[in-house]
């Protein structure tokens, strides 16, 4: 077994569950954040259930956790996110909902685990976009604009962090 430790965001999801899944096979030790509870892991992943990513000190929090259960955190994959299928036009616009499910799930699990991050050689971070980021269609408006923000907020960081080991 390896040491290095992955947070996944989202982990429950397909996607999440598929990059778990992979990570637990090539020996590295998992922590799965997710809003959702009670979902069956691999035996050894560390499983945080019922974060609200989009609230700062719960992200805060689940990293908190990471470290302390395994001494360490390598690499950050936000998978976590959300899709709305709406018109512009609708009564209920889910522009905001959309924007706090995918990019401010993005931002404030990186923000929280950067400390962390940082005291690690190889410390890493993957946001996970989307096509509709650079092609919309009608309907996926709001959807597309958030990709897009997670899109931009991976280039910043990247500037941002270009020059250590994140």
């Amino acid at each position: 077994m390896s040491d290095r430790v992955i947070a996944v965001t989202g982990g429950h999801g397909v996607l999440g569950r598929a990059v778990v899944e992979a990570a637990v096979a090539d020996g590295l030790r998992v922590a799965v954040i997710d809003h959702a509870t009670g979902r069956e892991t691999p035996e050894g992943v560390l499983e945080l259930g019922g974060v609200d990513l989009t609230d700062s000190g719960a992200a805060e929090r689940a990293m908190a956790a990471v470290v302390e259960r395994f001494g360490r955190l390598d690499a950050l994959l936000n998978i976590a996110g959300g899709f709305i299928w709406q018109t512009v036009d609708d009564a209920e616009p889910a522009w905001d909902r959309m924007f706090a499910l995918n990019v401010t799930t993005a931002l404030n699990a990186s923000r929280a685990a950067l400390p962390h991050l940082k005291r690690s050689d190889e410390g890493r971070i993957v946001n996970v976009g989307a096509n509709g980021a650079l092609k919309s269609a009608a309907g996926m408006g709001a959807y597309a604009a958030s990709k897009s923000g997670v899109h931009r907020l991976t280039e910043s960081l990247a500037e941002e962090l270009k020059t250590s080991s994140v």
